[in-house]
């Protein structure tokens, strides 16, 4: 199977213990499989056996049965993180650890680490970090460092006098880039297509979250606000509620015919399945659900972030829209890649994502142009004086 331009690229810098960065659907799997070839004919390992480390959606979807199939990997397994530790006495192999999600220091860490240091592997992943600690097992797996302990010692620096450990900022951060680049392997691949974001402005009931911050009463319990978690999601169901977002949807769903559509939490869901229902056909992907993209010339395929946002492609429509904001630039991310294939025939992409002038809404963008995620521990809302 004859790779493409900038594959074959990154094939030449991968080496044992790389990270190989690539965008959603640039064919991260595909470049992988052909390195574990490399590696096979080179004799490094002595079992033939690839095995595959995935998402749970990804391992039953056959997703990496079939791309092995047609690079010629006769050995495989695949299994999810969740079963990692099921393989922490396997030696002299070769792993593909696909999508980060060797961070902190979990079950899956220490299984990864323990994996590691027994057999070859390579790690796959869009967004590969957002801070030095998020890599710390990775370059403890390369022998970078002997442990966690080690990293912070010669790298982070504490708040000092706080309660619980708070990483204010680090040194030495020249070595840390340099290690960086020895293990990153970046696979810059020219797309054809086109991202076009676009900001639909919605309204929102500025009165009722005046009340809920004057007031710290809970409208839809009946009872006291107890909690910032609690308030937090309050404000947003009041925000997200308006109906404002989803005749924006509607008129979006007129021009698209096509449209996939990504949401946060429950009261979002059944509020696009009522106005969506009567108008055309409708399927979902969530925790509960996992149908399949619709068929057709006229369908809203509704989607959870945290249930929807990778493992799957789609390459019949070029239009998604963003009813909410999530918290994750990861899933941000991630989720627009379900249409940013390498093989999709449409060119231009359109992300419509939903925006109210609310402060919540600000604030969540605000985190995401800095590349980071929204913390709703970090937020301070605003004493009631500010809104009125």
């Amino acid at each position: 199977m004859e790779l493409w331009a900038h594959q074959t690229d990154a094939l030449t810098e991968l080496h044992n213990g790389s990270v190989l960065v690539g965008g959603t659907g640039s064919g991260k799997s595909r470049t992988a499989l052909a390195y574990y070839n490399k590696v096979l004919d080179g004799r490094e390992v002595s079992s033939k056996t690839l095995y595959v480390i995935t998402t749970a959606k990804k391992r039953d979807d056959g997703d990496w049965g079939r791309e092995a199939g047609i690079m010629g990997v006769d050995s495989l397994v695949v299994d999810s993180w969740n079963n990692i530790k099921k393989y922490t006495k396997v030696k002299d192999s070769f792993f593909i650890f696909d999508e980060q999600r060797v961070v902190g220091y979990g079950v899956w860490t220490k299984s990864f680490l323990k994996i590691a240091r027994k057999n070859l592997w390579i790690l796959l992943s869009a967004t590969p970090a957002d801070v030095w600690t998020d890599l710390i097992p990775v370059f403890i797996a390369n022998g970078f460092y002997k442990n966690k302990t080690e990293f912070n010692r010669l790298h982070v620096i504490f708040a000092p006098y706080v309660r619980y450990p708070k990483i204010i900022g680090y040194q030495n951060e020249k070595l840390l880039t340099a290690y960086k680049n020895r293990v990153f392997t970046i696979m810059e691949d020219q797309r054809h297509t086109v991202q076009h974001i676009l900001k639909v402005p919605v309204e929102y009931n500025e009165e009722l979250v005046k009340e809920v911050l004057r007031t710290q009463w809970n409208p839809f319990g009946n009872k006291p606000v107890d909690n910032l978690m609690q308030e937090v999601y309050i404000l947003r169901r009041i925000i997200n509620s308006h109906p404002s977002r989803v005749l924006a949807l509607l008129e979006i769903q007129e021009i698209a015919k096509r449209l996939i559509i990504f949401y946060n939490f429950n009261f979002e869901l059944e509020i696009l399945k009522t106005w969506f229902g009567y108008r055309t056909l409708v399927a979902e992907h969530n925790g509960h659900r996992h149908d399949p993209l619709p068929e057709g010339d006229s369908w809203a395929y509704l989607v959870q972030y945290n249930s929807g946002s990778e493992a799957w492609e789609c390459f019949t429509t070029n239009h998604m829209a963003f009813y909410s904001l999530n918290y994750s630039y990861r899933s941000r991310h991630q989720a627009r890649g379900r249409i940013d294939r390498h093989n999709t025939l449409f060119t231009d992409l359109y992300y419509y994502e939903l925006v109210s002038d609310s402060f919540l809404d600000k604030a969540i963008l605000t985190a995401f142009e800095g590349k980071k995620n929204f913390n709703i521990r970090m937020l301070k809302l605003p004493r009631i004086s500010q809104v009125l």
